[in-house]
């Protein structure tokens, strides 16, 4: 591993050179590749020179505990190497995570698709509820969000929402949504006071660029409809909704939520580009066994991933064994400790695999 952080070291400071080069400076396309490159180093080069800085301190304390040293002195270098040591182990642990392989698509932004499932209208009014969680998280961590496309019932709920969440690091946050997630509750429609349990499916999918995904035009059929609002009534009379299906995979993806067909068809593409590199790296996933899959990252949207328990305030994470007791604050937006948990818990995973 340490000529893994020598080599990465040394590269880390050949971009500094190059970033300061005048005819790297005046190339918009280099000085993004590099800087985005360094801009990925820099947490294991940071740890790293701290690492060589503690081990030459340590080489230091411990050379002075060689020394004829009074009673004092031998007391304060003791000490200092205990806490040495200490910090060496820990930046061990750390470079060891730092350097496990990184999912190429963490930094992407990515598009969420959620949709009421077993339950009719109390399903899709916790849609509602998942999608406001999930924009409260994106405000959090200074993301933005925008609706690609929605359909609503008549009680407000979404029979189904896709929307947009940009920025850094989108989708190493919320890759790990992506499942069935069930909620037990009293529902508003429900006289006799009983407890009724729905699910709501969430897909998060990594935003596709045009050069990862091309889409030719004659790959595509595009259909223009009237646009329509909840319990499918029309909301205007021009043909400004469009559903772009790809022919060669039969995904299709639709938009009415633009002010324009233009607008609506630029949006419909984007998620169809997503669909389709989605639907590779679904294929590319399955190729691997059992045993080398992430119990976390399995990606199978059938599964049932988390619970949301009203009566008890609990939300609980089947996969890692999770239990929160504070439901309105993950529900409004405070999901960090269980994103973290579940972060961990592939990183510990890969660890013992030795990947």
């Amino acid at each position: 591993m340490l000529d893994r952080l020598q080599a990465l070291a040394d590269r880390y400071e050949k971009l500094s050179e190059l970033l300061c080069d005048p005819d790297v400076a005046n190339d918009a396309k280099r000085l993004r590749e590099y800087s985005k490159e360094q801009s990925d180093l820099q947490e294991a080069y940071e740890a790293y020179t701290e690492y060589r800085s503690v081990l030459e301190q340590l080489d230091a304390a411990k050379a002075m505990q060689a020394e004829k040293l009074d009673d004092e002195m031998k007391e304060l270098v003791k000490l200092e190497v205990e806490e040495l040591t200490g910090r060496k182990e820990e930046l061990e642990e750390r470079l060891k995570v730092l350097m496990l392989p990184k999912d190429p698509n963490d930094d992407k932004n990515v598009i969420v698709e959620i949709r009421g499932a077993a339950g009719g209208d109390e399903a899709a009014l916790f849609a509602a509820d998942l999608y406001r969680m999930y924009t409260r998280y994106a405000d959090t961590k200074g993301w933005k969000t925008e609706v690609l496309e929605a359909s609503l019932n008549d009680l407000g709920g979404f029979k189904e929402v896709i929307f947009m969440v940009s920025g850094k690091g989108a989708y190493s946050k919320l890759k790990y949504e992506s499942g069935a997630h069930r909620v037990q509750r009293i529902p508003a429609t429900e006289s006799g006071g009983r407890i009724h349990t729905s699910t709501s499916t969430v897909a998060v999918i990594p935003e596709a660029e045009e050069v990862e995904v091309e889409i030719k035009e004659s790959d595509i059929r595009v259909d223009t409809f009237c646009s329509s609002g909840a319990g499918g009534q029309s909301v205007n009379t021009t043909k400004s909704a469009v559903r772009v299906t790809h022919l060669p995979t039969g995904i299709v993806a639709t938009c009415q939520d633009g002010k324009s067909q233009n607008s609506n068809k630029e949006k419909a593409l984007q998620v169809l580009r997503a669909r389709i590199y989605d639907k590779f790296l679904q294929e590319e996933q399955a190729k691997y066994d059992t045993e080398r899959k992430s119990k976390v990252g399995t990606g199978d949207r059938s599964e049932r991933i988390r619970t949301y328990n009203y009566p008890q305030s609990r939300v609980t994470d089947h996969r890692i064994g999770l239990t929160l007791h504070r439901l309105d604050s993950v529900l409004n937006g405070d999901l960090e400790e269980v994103v973290s948990a579940l972060t961990v818990a592939v990183q510990a995973e890969l660890l013992e695999k030795g990947e």
